[in-house]
């Protein structure tokens, strides 16, 4: 049998964290083998997660723990600041990278890629590991060349911290690259309310709904003569994403640089 991969996981003790090591620990091809978080350090990861002691303890020490623990692949679901902070640390190590926080600027997506490709590894990237919302997006495009008119309503936990998300600005990009860019509505049409609109991107409008017991949900309207048609992905809880992002941590090995979107890996 071949050896398992080596897997760590940044922000360990956050739900995401949690959910991708419980994930990892059951999965026969994959090793959890560090743990890297700023909150819960000396926590045992097997207790966090409720599957029983399993003696890797979460390190605040991100660059200690790589060099003792050797990981093969680090995952990352933090936030973009830290993302911004953590991958160079990893990527010079010549470690392989999962991403799975949205909001990490253009700028340092190619900063990424250009140490990715120094040290001979991969860092893939993806707006949602959801594979719903991959057919999601696909059929938007699609939808698009026949019905021009869109606006996306996408719909966040209350503790998101960038609008839109990466999700919706991924399927508005899409959208566009099959539609000529025109503004929607009424020409003379002004907001009461600042913002009620929501935000554009050419021509097309997006609003963010931020509120407790969502998870994430998107839905994308196309409006046209006397019909309306909706497409809508939702995420009824994290488990939503585990599937794409153990492919993920199995395929990055094979990328050298940066990729990102999980339809080029699927």
């Amino acid at each position: 049998m071949d050896r398992r991969i080596r897997v760590g996981v940044m922000g360990a003790a956050g739900k995401m964290g949690r959910e991708i090591m419980k994930a990892v620990m059951r999965d026969d091809a994959l090793e959890l083998c560090c743990a890297v978080d700023v909150n819960m350090l000396g926590t045992d990861c097997g207790e966090l997660c409720e599957a029983g002691s399993c003696g890797i303890l979460i390190s605040g020490d991100l660059a200690g723990t790589i060099d003792e623990m050797r990981p093969d692949v680090m995952v990352d679901f933090t936030i973009a600041k830290a993302v911004s902070q953590n991958a160079p640390v990893i990527l010079e190590k010549g470690v392989n990278l999962v991403i799975g926080t949205s909001g990490v600027s253009e700028e340092d997506l190619k900063r990424f890629d250009e140490l990715a490709t120094a040290n001979d590894c991969g860092v893939f990237i993806a707006p949602n590991f959801a594979i719903g919302a991959v057919l999601m997006m696909k059929f938007a495009a699609e939808a698009i060349k026949y019905m021009p008119y869109a606006e996306v309503i996408e719909l966040h936990h209350d503790h998101k911290k960038d609008a839109p998300s990466g999700t919706a600005a991924e399927t508005l990009k899409k959208m566009a690259q099959n539609r000529e860019s025109f503004k929607q509505g009424a020409y003379d049409e002004f907001e009461k309310i600042k913002g009620s609109r929501g935000g554009e991107y050419e021509g097309m409008r997006v609003h963010s709904v931020r509120l407790p017991g969502y998870v994430a949900h998107q839905e994308v309207i196309f409006g046209g003569l006397g019909q309306t048609l909706t497409i809508r992905h939702d995420s009824i809880s994290r488990e939503s994403f585990i599937p794409g992002i153990l492919l993920a941590i199995k395929k990055v090995g094979d990328i050298k640089g940066l990729l990102s979107g999980l339809d080029n890996i699927l």
